[in-house]
């Protein structure tokens, strides 16, 4: 969990934390009317989610393996309450917005409710058909993936010593189920006339589903494990966080040129790219982690600003840009000036800030109170 006490830490978290929401928001911009350069800046905004990923992974199973390695025991019931309060208040706000203001929806059509509320929405997902709050399908891969995390402890599984071979089954089932689902879902669709659903298939069966998209928090429960578990080899590779940035950088490029643009529905993006990104976004968290990086001994008040305010723009931002860009088109600003761009990114941090100070933040320090005042219940709790 970050504290107070880790400035750098927290800083180089910030930053890349910063540059996820950013690429995000350019990514998903290109939905609506935008600037045409947008098109080339933004085509590989759709990592963004995958950094994301990694970092969720690296500081969720930080919390876990920290106390597993200092032999602590783990409450399984703190580990969920934690998680609804963290998630959940903001998350149903949103939703509520969408079924209630039928103009809140960038898209006309909703999944059904029970979607949303089981956190299962990203599975069969036809964006194409029920699109509106299509990027709620991460959240179902997080909180799905938290769910099932604790539960390998519960039975016994000993990280320290299964982890190193656990996490390195769970890639390889990655590339397997991923190659099933082109060959099965995608590829025959290649052999049709002009690709007709084509593009459907590929988010239905290889994008949005979680079995197929574990590659960031797998890597980022990687980095968790090293740090907690080999910290003698962990000291060794951080005192070369610069370097590790550098070559992060140099793997994002490798990735870029693998799954951007068209490349991201070709057979090697569908079942390489991932696995690249993730190992790309694993190299520049580990540098931001690195107590010699520039990103980790440099903090900013933007960069943690940006970041605090994520979560809550990621909610809401393709919203705001839909009900943006139908206030302004009468007043003659075309969707795709750059005036309408940064007008857009003017009202999704306002209504990123309103929410978080309205909903995620009280119920975060809500969440801090009732733990001081009424201890939960330590049941499921694993003597580790």
């Amino acid at each position: 969990m970050q504290t107070a006490s880790s400035p750098g830490r927290l800083a180089g978290l910030d930053h890349l934390r910063a540059l996820a929401i950013i690429l995000v928001f350019v990514y998903h911009y290109r939905i609506f009317g935008h600037p045409a350069n947008l098109d080339e800046i933004g085509s590989f905004g759709w990592t963004g989610v995958d950094l994301f990923f990694v970092l969720s992974g690296y500081l969720i199973g930080g919390q876990l393996f920290r106390r597993m390695a200092r032999h602590q025991p783990i409450s399984y019931v703190e580990f969920y309450y934690k998680r609804f309060f963290r998630i959940v208040p903001a998350y149903l706000v949103v939703l509520a917005l969408y079924f209630t203001i039928p103009a809140f929806r960038e898209r006309s059509e909703l999944p059904p409710l029970w979607r949303f509320l089981t956190f299962t929405q990203n599975f069969g997902l036809d964006i194409f058909k029920k699109g509106a709050f299509s990027h709620a399908w991460s959240l179902c891969i997080e909180e799905q993936f938290y769910l099932v995390l604790p539960l390998f402890l519960i039975l016994g599984v000993s990280a320290k010593k299964n982890l190193a071979w656990l996490l390195p089954v769970f890639f390889l089932l990655g590339f397997i189920l991923r190659m099933y689902s082109w060959d099965h879902f995608v590829q025959p669709l290649l052999d049709t006339p002009e690709h007709p659903g084509f593009g459907q298939a590929y988010y239905k069966y290889i994008y949005y589903p979680t079995y197929t998209r574990l590659d960031g928090l797998l890597a980022g429960l990687s980095l968790a494990a090293l740090h907690q578990f080999r910290p003698n080899t962990w000291q060794k590779l951080t005192r070369h966080g610069n370097t590790i940035l550098i070559l992060g950088l140099i793997l994002s490029t490798g990735a870029w040129w693998l799954s951007h643009d068209e490349k991201q529905y070709s057979f090697g993006g569908a079942i390489f790219g991932f696995p690249a990104i993730a190992l790309a976004y694993g190299m520049l968290v580990l540098g931001a982690l690195s107590p010699s990086s520039v990103l980790y001994r440099h903090a900013s008040g933007l960069t943690h600003w940006i970041a605090t305010l994520s979560y809550s723009i990621y909610l809401t931002h393709k919203q705001l840009i839909h009900l943006t860009h139908q206030v302004l088109a009468p007043h003659g600003i075309d969707n795709d000036s750059y005036t309408s761009f940064w007008i857009c990114v003017a009202v999704c941090i306002i209504g990123g800030r309103v929410l978080h100070l309205m909903v995620e933040r009280p119920f975060l320090k809500l969440k801090d109170r009732l733990l001081s005042r009424h201890p939960l219940p330590q049941l499921f709790k694993t003597e580790v």
